[in-house]
This record gives C-alpha cells, sequence and structure tokens, in this order.
C-alpha cells in the first residue's frame, strides 16, 4: 500500500491583519518537519497541498529543512480550510455572543469556533456561507480520491485544521461531531500518516508532532 502523510500548515498570523500567512514561529515548525524528514530519510514520490499562501509556505520550511528547496508539487482546493470568518459573519444578529467571543483571546475564538462549526454541521446558520457542511465535506472526500488515484507510494500533502479532521471523520466513519471536536486538537506542523491504495484508506496514526517532541520546542507547540 501507499502512505500518505497529511500535515497542517504552521502556526499562522492569528489576531493578524492577514491570517493567512506563516509567523515566524510557524517558519520554523516547517523547517524542522523537513529536517526530520531528511534525518530519518524519508522521501516523497508526490507533493501536494492547497491553495493558500500558508500551504505553499509551509511546503516551501519543509523543502528548505529536506535540502530540497526546487522539490516540485502540486495543488488542490480540496485541501483548503473552510471559511471561517465567513461562518461568522453569516450568524448576522442570530448570536451576537459568538461573534463577541470570536475577537476575544485564542482561547474564546475556539470556542466559539466549536459551537458554529456544531450550527454549520446542522444548516442552521441563516445567513449565506461560501459553500455547506455537505458540500465541505464533498471536497474533502474529492481531495483523497485525487490523493489515491494520483500515484506515489509515499504523498505528502499540506492542508489545514478543518479537512484533516473531516479526513479522519471519513475513513473512521465517524459523526461530524467527531470533526468538530478532533478539528480543534490539531497541531500545526503536524502528521497524520495514512496507508492506501486505489480500494482502502486506512489511519496509522494522527496529529503527531516528533519533530516538535522536545523540551527546548515546547513553545513551538501551537495550534493557531
Amino acid at each position: 500500500m501507499a502512505e500518505l502523510y497529511l500535515v497542517r500548515h504552521g502556526q499562522a498570523s492569528f489576531g493578524a491583519a492577514n491570517y493567512d500567512q506563516l509567523s515566524e514561529r510557524g517558519v520554523q515548525q516547517s523547517v524542522w518537519l523537513g529536517e526530520y524528514f531528511a534525518q530519518r530519510r524519508i522521501t516523497f514520490d508526490r507533493v501536494i497541498c492547497g491553495t493558500l499562501r500558508r500551504h505553499e509556505q509551509t511546503v516551501d520550511g519543509i523543502r528548505l529543512g529536506m535540502g530540497h528547496p526546487n522539490l516540485s508539487y502540486e495543488q488542490h482546493a480540496g485541501l483548503n480550510e473552510y471559511d471561517f470568518q465567513g461562518l461568522f459573519a453569516a450568524l448576522g444578529d442570530d448570536h451576537p455572543e459568538l461573534t463577541r467571543m470570536a475577537t476575544g483571546s485564542m482561547r474564546d475564538h475556539y470556542r466559539a469556533l466549536k459551537q458554529v462549526l456544531q450550527l454549520w454541521s446542522e444548516d442552521k446558520i441563516r445567513g449565506p456561507v461560501s459553500e455547506t457542511w455537505a458540500q465541505f465535506q464533498q471536497r474533502v472526500a474529492d481531495a483523497r480520491a485525487a490523493i489515491q488515484r494520483g500515484g506515489g507510494q509515499r504523498v505528502l500533502a499540506v492542508s489545514s485544521g478543518g479537512p484533516i479532521a473531516v479526513t479522519a471523520q471519513q475513513v473512521l466513519a465517524a459523526p461530524a461531531a467527531s470533526a468538530i471536536a478532533l478539528n480543534l486538537q490539531v497541531r500545526n506542523c503536524s502528521i497524520s500518516q495514512y496507508f492506501f491504495n486505489a480500494d482502502a484508506f486506512q489511519l496509522a496514526t494522527f496529529n503527531g508532532i516528533p519533530h516538535l517532541d522536545h523540551s527546548e520546542r515546547h513553545d513551538f507547540q501551537t495550534y493557531g
């Protein structure tokens, strides 16, 4: 069977005008991950990522750490994150407490996000959204199918917390609530490992950070 390393992007820029770029910490996380792969002589036949800037920057860091800065990669929009800002905007005046929480601390933001995702999964957001929960589920499934069809014995894919959580949920045939819970646990630059062929997709490990599992790198274990 082929092997997939599904990686979340490095820490993005929470609270900044442009969230979609890696922080300095996020860049370092991705370089260390590339070094981890190089130290263990893990190479990839195929590299794929979403179309967001933080995905591309994470691939750049991994390539640099591996010592292969020109390693080619392809992109698939199915690996992109859902529009969390759009979901909050679509609440309108229905849930003012969630809107207030979303602009608070990171802890408050994620508490609000969990409730918004629950509303979204139940089609209870009345305002316009860029995609429904069902459409999000489908595009993640389409991205997984593209990985299965695309060839390569060892594949690296860089995505975001939402698609990574939904991939695990779909592979395990778990309910939507599982995807929401897992989404909020996915760490920056973490690795989820799968084995697959044309007919099967099996989870081996989830949300590992072996390249950050050192006392001196504790401050680099992030979720944003």
